[in-house]
């Protein structure tokens, strides 16, 4: 896929608004200022980004308890965003989610999930729903190593390839499902092989490259929307967080992050390629740095301003009434 100036900026821009807005909130819960758990996404931007580069207003994504970075590359509103995770009436589901159920349907945002893998069925349907209205749509679910052993990721991948639905499934593979590694948890190398159970692709990407997702990203959307069906891609990726914030990380050793950091860190990496190449130009970067921590600062802002839901609201959105036209 040859990105135009535009896209490669927009991409760039995406994945700093992700670590800047993830750095930010694990300062702010750090000082008692978020309620809630908060799971981090910083080190996995490549993979949102990379994907989301080729989804528009009709496609669909469903997302896991890590969602932040999902619902920032599909488009959600960042003061939105910031004032759901602070609980506040403004937020996206007006303070009633927070962080692990961030929803935008507008924007085909279909939901963070505190389940694990409860989004894979959630995407099958969309998908199925695109189909049989011909909307050209492709629906996304990501999720975890973990997932991939739950019953609903098996029977979702087998329904979607029965009925050859536009959708991609997406193991976001960090290396641990919560605090135990992939080796202690499944006996293959590669969880992309699961796919040959089920008749359809198994891809592998270098979630740490944004360049390497989003060209394996777009053949298996294409594909999709294509009417050739779904496609398993994993991306072999690291959180540099733990699974939640204030995890002791007991199960991993302090350094395998930092060398992560300092080798393999996706930003560095665009920079280097698009630097080297004369794609753009680090001064250009920069700026938009600049911009990103404006925007940030912005969405706090409007978060910690924001009023928080009324007592009045706590059956709103809640219950559906069935009756004479009412709905």
């Amino acid at each position: 896929m040859n990105l135009t100036r535009d896209q490669l900026l927009d991409a760039y821009r995406t994945m700093r608004t992700i670590r800047s807005f993830e750095q930010t909130l694990n300062e702010l819960s750090q000082a008692g200022k978020v309620p809630g758990f908060l799971h981090l996404y910083a080190g996995e931007e490549a993979v949102a980004v990379g994907v989301c580069a080729h989804l528009g207003d009709r496609d669909y994504v469903a997302s896991t308890h890590r969602g932040h970075g999902h619902a920032i590359a599909k488009g959600v509103e960042l003061p939105a965003m910031m004032a759901e995770i602070f609980g506040r009436g403004t937020g996206i589901c007006r303070g009633k989610g927070g962080s692990m159920h961030i929803a935008d349907t507008e924007r085909g945002m279909l939901g963070a999930n505190g389940i694990v893998g409860g989004g894979i069925p959630l995407a099958v349907g969309a998908a199925l729903s695109a189909k049989l209205r011909r909307t050209g749509g492709v629906a996304v679910a990501f999720f975890g190593d973990g997932a991939t052993n739950q019953g609903l990721f098996h029977e979702s991948v087998n329904l979607a390839a029965i009925y050859a639905l536009p959708a991609l499934f997406v193991i976001e593979n960090n290396g641990y499902g919560e605090a135990t590694p992939v080796e202690y948890h499944v006996r293959v190398a590669d969880l992309a092989v699961r796919a040959a159970a089920y008749g359809i692709p198994g891809v592998i990407a270098d979630g740490m490259d944004f360049f390497d997702v989003t060209a394996k990203a777009g053949d298996a959307i294409a594909r999709a929307r294509a009417g050739d069906g779904p496609t398993l891609l994993e991306c072999k990726t690291y959180r540099y967080y733990g699974h939640y914030v204030g995890d002791p990380l007991t199960y991993r050793p302090k350094e395998e992050a930092e060398q992560m950091r300092a080798s393999r860190d996706p930003l560095d990496a665009f920079e280097r390629r698009v630097t080297r190449e004369e794609l753009l130009a680090a001064e250009e970067l920069r700026r938009l740095d600049d911009g990103v921590a404006a925007a940030i600062a912005a969405a706090v802002k409007f978060a910690e301003a924001s009023p928080w839901p009324e007592g009045g609201d706590l059956t709103t959105d809640v219950y559906v009434r069935y009756g004479r036209g009412e709905a």
